[in-house]
């Protein structure tokens, strides 16, 4: 290839050339699921890991072996869990079962949203451009600041004394 390319020109139209070739080859999304049925993705959210399997049936969510409105009581929480459903217009179509360690409960509702919206998009690809247009399917990497040495907090010094 390189001895063909002499001059700027055959640079150019070789340059031209090599996206629609690539955009060419590139086959569209195939659906990803198990033996069962199910897709399974990670979600994360601040400290919070949750592991996500989704799988068609009549929208009972599951999380660490509890139902939605026990392990997450606030409507707040619940609400963030559904959104991925009803931006891809599936509410009720889905059984989700999820497993999530570490953070907060607001955490881990963020973390079991990302990992729904991750799986959604394993199950059905044509689902991929309503979530990626509504964020779903980008991690949110805002952590929590770590505590430096000599300050009360991450960036709290120590009350000031004049005397």
């Amino acid at each position: 290839m390189a001895d063909e390319i002499k001059s700027l020109d055959d640079l150019k139209s070789a340059v031209a050339g090599a996206p629609a070739a690539a955009a060419a080859e590139e086959a569209p999304r195939a659906p990803v699921r198990d033996s069962l049925g199910r897709s399974y993705a990670t979600g994360k959210r601040k400290d919070a890991v949750a592991r996500v399997w989704i799988k068609p049936g009549s929208g009972k969510v599951t999380v660490n072996g509890k139902e939605i409105g026990v392990y997450f009581a606030r409507p707040v929480l619940q609400m963030i869990l559904k959104q991925p459903f009803q931006v891809a217009n599936v509410e009720g179509q889905f059984d989700v079962y999820a497993t999530v360690a570490g953070g907060g409960l607001s955490g881990q509702a963020g973390a079991v949203k990302h990992g729904i919206s991750k799986a959604l998009q394993l199950y059905e690809p044509s689902l991929r451009g309503a979530l990626k247009a509504a964020g779903f399917l980008t991690r949110d990497s805002r952590v929590v600041e770590r505590k430096k040495y000599g300050k009360a907090k991450a960036r709290r010094s120590f009350q000031f004394s004049k005397r």
